[in-house]
């Protein structure tokens, strides 16, 4: 009798478990189911729409193109159904934002277009350059504005050793091009171009500005080391109120009185020499001057401040401009193929201002201008002279410089070069 009621308490037992069990596990089912229910649809439900220059993507059928040889806005909006009339509405309602007549062969255009069996273009976007672009918005009223994409800026950096020229030591950098102008715009008062030697090298600290990942140009040097006739050359870059300038490492401008040569890109054909062989005269006489050969119509530029002397033509001269700076110094630009406009006698100049074009009138065998310098009345090489820099950084703001100056240049020493100083 006892094991019978052992039995019962046994079975008893364990369909009391089953059941704990059980309802544990149906409890946890529909706590779950409901937690579920409760839970928010997956994120990819909510993703934020495509959008391209502002505009949602999804909407419409997108088509992008370049502009094609003597192609006008005109025809490319006909092709996507836009009638003549608001072609020609839009095209003056643009007058004060754009000039359609500027649209040019080669630049990227993009058309978003009704999903419809028409495909009627409601927006056009053209892109004069990588980074800006104009809209020409045909949803609901005729409206054109300007915009500009997101600009990252990355610091880079670069070297390079001169072989032949500026440009090539740069050939297979990225822009490259525009960091060889910019070098020449910064060393301008102190290096010639012109006379670059072999082994020569530099480091170059800049901004680079990207667009959608890919490289637009460069926003500005930060700082560079040019290594030029066994001197080393230090450029950083310094703001202070409305100032934006170059500086020494001495916190002194780069800029000085007379720019280096008349020329910003040429080539040095014939130097200051007191017996130098003329090529048209063919005999052996002093040449008191520098030649910078380059292209007939290169811009002449005026390497200092001054007032016009003289702008004529001479038999040996042929178009020239002599300029009168202040009362030691003075310069003569020979050879012209015109004298600029607006230059003559009396007339004051800037450094920098274009005064002629490089041409080979008069007594010349080839295009070039000869450049000529006076020191306190007698003829100089104005290669050999030291001209004083132009006004220091002011001393209230010397120690922001060098600090500045003081960070920057560790890194252009961690510049990797196999260049020997």
């Amino acid at each position: 009798m006892a094991v019978k009621n052992s039995y019962k308490r046994f079975i008893i037992y364990i369909v009391a478990s089953i059941v704990v069990v059980t309802v544990y596990f149906l409890s946890n089912f529909f706590k779950n189911k409901n937690a579920a229910n409760e839970i928010s649809p997956p994120d990819s439900l909510f993703t934020e729409p495509l959008m391209e220059y502002g505009i949602e993507t999804d909407s419409f059928a997108v088509y992008k193109a370049v502009v094609s040889p003597n192609e006008f806005l005109s025809h490319i909006l006909t092709r996507y159904n836009v009638p003549y009339a608001n072609i020609d509405k839009l095209t003056k309602t643009s007058e004060n934002v754009f000039d359609v007549r500027k649209i040019a062969s080669g630049k990227k255009y993009t058309v978003f277009c009704t999903r419809d069996s028409l495909q009627r273009a409601i927006c056009f976007i053209y892109e004069p350059n990588e980074v800006d672009y104009v809209v020409f918005d045909m949803r609901d009223s005729l409206h054109v504005y300007k915009n500009s994409k997101p600009v990252e800026k990355t610091i880079k950096t670069s070297y390079g050793k001169i072989t032949s020229s500026l440009y090539e030591a740069l050939a297979n950098t990225p822009q490259g091009n525009m960091l060889a102008a910019e070098l020449a715009n910064i060393y301008a008062w102190t290096i010639d171009f012109y006379r670059l030697q072999k082994n020569d090298w530099f480091k170059i600290i800049f901004e680079e500005n990207t667009v959608e990942g890919k490289s637009v140009g460069i926003n500005k040097i930060l700082a560079c080391e040019f290594y030029h006739y066994g001197k080393t050359f230090y450029a950083f870059n310094f703001s202070f109120e409305n100032s934006n300038e170059y500086y020494n490492e001495k916190g002194e401008s780069l800029r000085k009185a007379f720019l280096k040569s008349p020329l910003k890109f040429s080539r040095i054909t014939s130097g200051f020499s007191m017996n130098r062989f003329h090529p048209v005269q063919k005999r052996n006489k002093p040449h008191l001057g520098t030649d910078y050969g380059a292209p007939q119509g290169t811009p002449i530029l005026a390497t200092g401040d001054g007032i016009v002397q003289e702008a004529a033509f001479k038999q040996y001269n042929g178009n020239y401009v002599k300029i009168k700076h202040n009362s030691a110094y003075s310069t003569q630009y020979l050879h012209m193929s015109k004298i600029a406009n607006g230059i003559k006698q009396g007339i004051a100049v800037k450094q920098g201002d274009v005064i002629g074009f490089v041409g080979s009138t008069g007594l010349a065998s080839g295009p070039h201008v000869c450049y000529r310098f006076w020191k306190n009345g007698k003829q100089v090489n104005h290669l050999k002279e030291d001209f004083p820099n132009t006004k220091p950084i002011p001393e209230k703001y010397k120690n922001a410089f060098m600090l500045l100056k003081d960070s920057l240049m560790p890194k252009l020493d961690s510049i990797y070069t196999d260049m020997p100083i």
